[in-house]
């Protein structure tokens, strides 16, 4: 019997920029999801060296390693069902009618979780270049056990190739 991951890093709009602090926070994961805008592809392979990646490409990510990225990802993590997306206003499908428990998002820098019509929807902010005033973090999620559990962090050390 494969193991599915319950202790989920989510990651977005890194932009090319990895802090120390974030691949600290990162350490643990089982799993990795980054929403988009990654930036260069070293920084997949820096959150490999953590935990296996999965990712799919944001607006920013128009270069040719990024080609590779899919648009949108399922993930099956213990009993939930991830879809993963760069940008919530893409989203072209019913989470919920086809069998989604959690909806990962970026784009907007703006760290945030909801429930709509019992689908978890979970933003982890940014974790790139500051942007405005908003916060640079990311998040964990955990989905051993109901209730699924989200925390966020934040991030504002020194970056890291």
């Amino acid at each position: 019997m494969i193991a599915l991951p319950t202790r989920i890093g989510l990651i977005s709009d890194t932009h090319g920029l990895l802090r120390e602090e974030a691949l600290a926070a990162l350490r643990g994961s089982e799993l990795i999801v980054h929403a988009g805008d990654v930036g260069r592809a070293e920084i997949l392979d820096a959150l490999r060296g953590i935990a296996p990646v999965v990712a799919v490409r944001g607006n920013v990510d128009t270069a040719e390693w990024a080609e590779a990225l899919p648009l949108t990802e399922v993930v099956e993590a213990n009993e939930a069902r991830l879809y993963v997306l760069h940008n919530l206003s893409d989203l072209d499908l019913n989470p919920r009618a086809a069998g989604f428990d959690i909806v990962i998002t970026g784009h907007t820098h703006r760290p945030v979780q909801f429930e709509k019509d019992g689908v978890l929807y979970i933003n982890p902010g940014s974790a790139g270049p500051r942007r405005f005033e908003l916060p640079i973090g990311l998040a964990r999620l955990r989905v051993g056990e109901k209730p699924w559990q989200v925390e966020f962090l934040a991030c504002a050390g020194p970056a890291s190739g």
